[in-house]
C-alpha cells in the first residue's frame, strides 16, 4: 500500500466512491482491507458495473449504470492507453468495435 487512511475509521460510517467495478478484485480487496478497521458500516457507491459472468461478487449499495462485460468505457477520465480522457461524453466500446453514447 502506498498511502494509508489519514484517520481512524472505526465505528464510522464508511462510503467508497469508484468510478468503475470490472472484476471486482480491487474493490473485494479494499472492503476487506478496510473492514478489519471496524468501520460501523461500509458501503461501494459505483458508476459503472460490468456484468463479468466470473466476477467476485462485490455488494454495491448505490449503482449509476451497469454495463456488458464486453464493453470498455472511455470520456470524463476514463481512458485507454491514455488516450480519448478527455471527451465531454462518455462512450461505450464494445470488442467489435461498435460504439454508442452512454446516456
Amino acid at each position: 500500500m502506498l498511502l494509508d487512511l489519514r484517520r481512524d475509521i472505526k465505528d464510522k460510517d464508511v462510503l467508497i466512491v469508484e468510478d468503475i467495478i470490472d472484476t471486482g478484485l480491487t474493490a473485494k480487496n479494499l472492503l476487506d482491507l478496510l473492514s478489519v478497521r471496524q468501520p460501523r458500516s461500509l458501503a461501494i457507491a459505483v458508476f459503472l458495473k460490468k456484468n463479468h459472468p466470473q466476477q467476485v461478487e462485490i455488494p454495491v449499495k448505490f449503482c449509476g449504470f451497469e454495463i456488458p462485460h464486453d464493453a470498455f468505457v472511455v470520456g470524463y477520465g476514463l481512458d485507454y492507453a491514455g488516450s480519448f480522457r478527455f471527451f465531454f461524453e462518455k462512450f461505450l466500446f464494445f470488442a467489435h468495435f461498435h460504439c454508442r453514447a452512454l446516456a
